[in-house]
């Protein structure tokens, strides 16, 4: 496998970063392609937890390089806090760490922009963004005129290009303020603070596309992160209820530069029940006292915000769409352990949508917020699965479950999580050996 792509299936939060870091080992490369500090990768090692938003999963293995594209876009603060709390654990951060010039820059405005629109917004409409600007900085990014990328900031002319930009701001957002009260951008200051930022990110910045290409001319081994997932992709997700970036398998080449026809394997990560943070439609959604044990159980509450998630029965509806829409060669199935105790375990096959049995994901939001899930019940499992390490130790049910999946997705699942940490994964193919 010298060019391999773990990509989330759902609404994000499926313990993708559990399953890069157990595959970084065997890899030279670890690859960051799209987001920014919204995503939130949670690796535990010894029982020890570690959370990343923009630096690769593969930070926790010697050896492997990290790279974040262009395809990112980065908060220079965030990131240089994220490398100090990683090396204030322990992990090594300099030379294995490499960060495109091309990536873009999330400044105060775009913050600044993100809250004021918010404002602006009837709760009911929000669409559920961590306020980390991310949205706005892709904006620009897609109107050119107004965005500064990462290589931007060493060139002499920066300080003009900031206070040029910052001008155009101020004035938009003092007239979004309608009169509340507004504190202008200072340019001066953006400029120094970024300055500052530059100098310190300047020993991990690089030409990423070419050093990628160069790789996959080389048959290195190259493993592929995604953020977020599927379901939030710009294009092909609930929109507007997404995130501002490719997050299904359409973004790995926009992101990285490296041509899909490359990739020898797409790995899709699964939750064993779905989950959602913030708006939008969930048709599986258990808005009640089992969806609260399952959030308790399932500790989901979000790595970023703390959120707490919205839980649901697994919907092989949306995974099977997001499947072919990722290009996914198989699947990894994380949290089976937290449907462990329940009687009952439902699988949404179909939605009915105004009395129509509908088998495919719909393109538009407003048909999803009226499916009701068509749901196959079968028996669930009383046994404690954290401490089981093989398939052959699972109870019938819980292969029975699994099996259902494949064949509601048709993909092969090819590795089970169990628990957070490193050894708590089962793999039922010996690719993985």
């Amino acid at each position: 496998m010298p060019a391999t792509c773990v990509i989330g299936l759902q609404w994000g939060d499926e313990a993708k970063g559990k399953i890069v870091d157990l595959l970084s080992a065997d890899f030279e490369m670890v690859v960051r392609y799209q987001g920014g500090a919204n995503a939130g990768h949670t690796v535990v090692i010894d029982g020890k937890k570690y959370a990343v938003s923009l630096v690769p999963s593969g930070i926790f293995h010697p050896g492997v390089q990290c790279i974040i594209t262009g395809g990112a876009v980065i908060h220079p603060p965030r990131l240089l806090d994220e490398i100090k709390r990683l090396r204030s654990q322990g992990i090594e951060v300099g030379s294995n760490l490499l960060i495109s010039d091309r990536a873009h820059v999330i400044f105060p405005w775009h913050t600044e922009t993100e809250r004021v629109h918010d404002a602006l917004r009837c709760p009911e409409k929000s669409i559920g963004t961590t306020m980390r600007g991310i949205g706005p900085c892709y904006q620009d990014k897609a109107g050119r005129q107004q965005a500064i990328r990462i290589g931007d900031l060493y060139r002499s002319n920066l300080k003009e290009r900031i206070a040029e930009i910052a001008t155009e701001k101020n004035m938009m957002l003092a007239a979004l303020s309608n009169g509340s009260p507004f504190t202008p951008l200072d340019a001066d200051a953006i400029y120094q603070e970024f300055s500052g930022y530059a100098k310190e990110l300047e020993p991990y910045i690089g030409d990423s596309t070419k050093i990628l290409l160069d790789a996959i001319d080389e048959d290195r081994r190259i493993l592929f992160e995604g953020a977020q997932g599927a379901l939030l992709d710009i294009d092909h997700g609930t929109f507007p209820f997404v995130t501002s970036s490719n997050s299904s398998g359409a973004g790995i080449s926009s992101g990285s530069g490296v041509p899909g026809k490359r990739l020898d394997k797409i790995i899709g990560v699964l939750k064993a029940y779905n989950t959602r943070v913030g708006g939008g439609p969930f048709p599986t959604e258990l808005d009640n006292e089992l969806g609260d044990q399952i959030r308790t159980q399932g500790n989901e509450f979000g790595t970023v915000t703390g959120r707490p998630r919205r839980c649901g029965w697994f919907d092989a509806v949306a995974a099977r769409y997001s499947a072919r829409v990722s290009g996914a060669d198989c699947l990894a199935i994380s949290l089976l352990d937290v449907l462990s105790g329940l009687p009952e375990v439902s699988i949404c096959t179909a939605y009915d949508i105004r009395g129509k049995k509908v088998t495919d994901f719909p393109s538009h939001v407003d048909d999803l917020a009226d499916a009701k899930p068509i749901l196959e019940t079968v028996p669930g499992w009383d046994v404690d699965l954290t401490k089981m390490r093989s398939a052959e130790e699972l109870p019938a049910s819980a292969m029975d479950y699994l099996k259902r999946l494949e064949d509601c997705i048709g993909r092969p699942i090819e590795i089970v999580s169990v628990g957070p940490d490193r050894e708590q994964t089962m793999f039922l193919t010996s690719s993985y050996a």
